[in-house]
Formats: structure tokens, C-alpha cells, sequence
């Protein structure tokens, strides 16, 4: 629901960023590490002092003269280094400083690699929601597709997908337009679950990956309404308390448009996918298939040397900020959600 969430009314739901850094949920289990959005450092620098180090020297020269090259001259030379050689120039050039900053600091390393991502698994959601043509400030949004699509950070790969229709209870008859924007009928919203049944799936199938237990994960988003509107406004109407599991993740969006240093008009799904040299693959609005491209675009990014990690949270029914000095946590071990009734 990519083009469609940016006209959902704000006002029904009580949401504001913010800068706070903690909340009651927040355990320091790892080192404060440098903003995602800013070059990896892939290995530690000889150095801890500073950036005084002679390899940065290098660095900076390598970036000047990647500046200076033509788009051919940087395709060119990302055939010859065995990189992906699409995308728009900025993206190229982006691609291989990142490829040269990691390389430089491998050969400067006195010990140790550090990895090149925070997490081990990177679980993709775009929910899709009931939803009228001109959606009136009081309407609420009801999930009626959950999907999942699990990234593998280490090999770079999709490796799992989950998807489920659900039931809605406040509005059940779904309106032409959501049937013709999101393909999802009638007769499967009737033959789905309840939003708390398909969420105890939900959890099931995390637990069943380890997420959480074994290994270290975070979700990702297209965006903040999946995690502070959709799921928010459904768990309150399932008299359910939200997630724990779900109350951090990585919005994508602002992620993009960090590492790429571009507007936040240029982070639309179908922009994002064409400046990487990509096209969209299936059905638009289909869940599953944007949370697809979502993770093609995740994917890419780290392929170019973006860490991705955390970088908004619901606290108190409030959309927060996670700043890049917090510690990086992955999401805990998901259990199921406790009624309010």
C-alpha cells in the first residue's frame, strides 16, 4: 500500500517522532556503533583515537577521484571489480566507495573482522489494510494480509516467506476500491482467521526459525505505518496488547535516503527499486509481493555497504526516533500478545 499510506489521515491515530533514546524495554547488550547510514567501517581501524589514521587519507583520495568519474568510467570499472554495474550514477558512485572503504580498512586491520551487518536475519512486513477511496479521519484500518519475508544478512538471500489473509470485524465487507487496489476478494478475507489467530501463525513460525533465541533478527519496513498505525490501531481493536517483539524496526525509507543522500520524495517504493536499477516484480499492493521488492531493495543496500539497523520505535502509542547512538538490539524471542480484555 506503498502510494496509498501516504494519504491515510494522521490525526486517528496518536503518533509524533521524537529523539528520546530509552525506553522501559531498552538493555545495552552491544557496543554503541556508528549511524547505519553512514560508510561501514568493515573491519577495525588500526587506529581508536581518531580518524587521523593514514588509511582515511587514502580513502578520501579514492572518494575525490570516484567524484571525478563519468557514469561510463564508473560502470566500467564496476564490471572490472566484479560489481553489480546498475543503478543511476549516484548510486554507482556510492556502490564503489563503499567497495573501497572496505577494502582499504580489510588491509589496515591489525585483528579481528567485524561483521558487515547487525543482525542475522532481516524479517520484511507490509501489511495491507481495509481502506476506502478517500478514507474519512474516524476510519479504522483493519489488517487483512500479514506477510513475511525473511532475509538472510550473511548470504544475502531470501530464504523464508510467510502470508496470511485475515478476517476484519469492524468494517468485514470490503469496499471496490481496497478489492481492486490490493487484489485481495471478498471470499478470502471471509475464509480468513482473526487477526489474533493469524498473529499466534505468526509467532509460531518465528519461533520456529529461532528468530530471536538462536538468532539475532529486526523487522523492516516500507515505511512507519505498517508497525505505528496499522499494527497499532488492529491490536487495539483485537484487544490485544501490541507485540513486544514488533515495537522496533527498521524503517527502510529513511534508511534509503540516508545512504543515498536523497529526498524523501525519492524513497517510494517504485522510485527506489528504478534508481537501483531494479523493477518491480508481481502485483503492486499485493502484500507479499512488495514485501518481496522491499527486501530486493534491503538486499541491494547492504550489497553497496549500508548497515542497515533500528531506526524508529512505538512507545506509549507514540512513534519515536531511534537514534543512531543507541546500542543495537535485535528484536526479542516473539511470544504472543495478552488479551486486554
Amino acid at each position: 500500500m506503498d502510494e496509498h499510506k501516504e494519504n491515510i489521515n494522521a490525526e486517528d491515530v496518536n503518533v509524533k517522532m521524537s529523539s528520546s533514546k530509552e525506553d522501559d524495554e531498552t538493555k545495552p547488550e552491544s557496543r554503541i556503533c556508528p549511524a547505519a547510514e553512514a560508510d561501514p567501517p568493515a573491519s577495525p581501524p588500526p587506529s581508536n583515537s581518531d580518524f587521523s589514521h593514514p588509511v582515511y587519507k587514502e580513502i578520501a583520495l579514492a572518494n575525490g577521484h570516484i567524484n571525478r568519474m563519468s557514469k561510463l568510467e564508473l560502470r566500467n570499472k564496476l564490471a572490472q571489480l566484479q560489481l553489480d554495474t546498475r543503478g543511476v550514477k549516484d548510486v554507482m558512485k556510492r556502490r564503489l566507495k563503499s567497495h573501497y572503504k572496505k577494502q582499504k580498512l580489510l588491509q589496515s586491520a591489525t585483528e579481528g573482522v567485524s561483521t558487515d551487518t547487525y543482525y542475522d536475519y532481516i524479517c520484511v512486513v507490509d501489511f495491507e489494510a481495509t481502506c476506502e477511496e478517500d478514507n474519512p479521519s474516524d476510519f479504522h484500518h483493519e489488517i487483512i494480509e500479514f506477510p513475511m519475508v525473511l532475509i538472510n544478512t550473511h548470504t544475502l538471500e531470501i530464504v523464508d516467506t510467510f502470508q496470511e489473509y485475515v478476517k476484519p470485524e469492524i468494517n468485514p465487507q470490503l469496499s471496490d476500491f481496497c478489492v481492486k487496489l490490493t487484489g485481495i476478494t471478498q471470499k478470502m478475507v471471509d475464509e480468513a482467521d482473526l487477526f489474533p489467530v493469524v498473529l499466534e501463525r505468526v509467532v509460531a513460525w518465528l519461533r520456529e526459525r529461532e528468530l530471536g533465541t538462536k538468532y539475532k533478527y529486526a523487522f523492516l519496513t516500507d515505511g512507519a505505518w505498517d508497525m505505528s498505525k496499522f499494527l497499532n490501531i488492529q491490536c487495539k481493536i483485537s484487544r490485544i496488547t501490541y507485540p513486544l517483539f514488533a515495537k522496533k524496526w527498521i524503517n527502510i525509507k529513511k534508511s534509503y535516503g540516508n545512504f543515498y543522500k536523497v529526498t524523501r520524495t525519492q524513497t517510494k517504493l517504485t522510485t527506489m527499486l528504478e534508481k537501483l536499477g531494479l523493477t518491480y516484480e508481481g502485483r503492486p499492493h499485493c502484500g507479499l509481493d512488495d514485501s518481496r521488492n522491499i527486501a530486493r531493495i534491503a538486499i541491494r543496500m547492504l550489497q553497496d555497504g549500508c548497515q542497515l539497523r533500528v531506526n524508529e520505535r512505538i512507545h506509549g502509542g507514540q512513534l519515536l526516533s531511534v537514534p543512531s547512538s543507541a546500542p543495537v538490539e535485535g528484536a526479542p524471542a516473539p511470544r504472543n500478545p495478552r488479551s486486554r480484555d
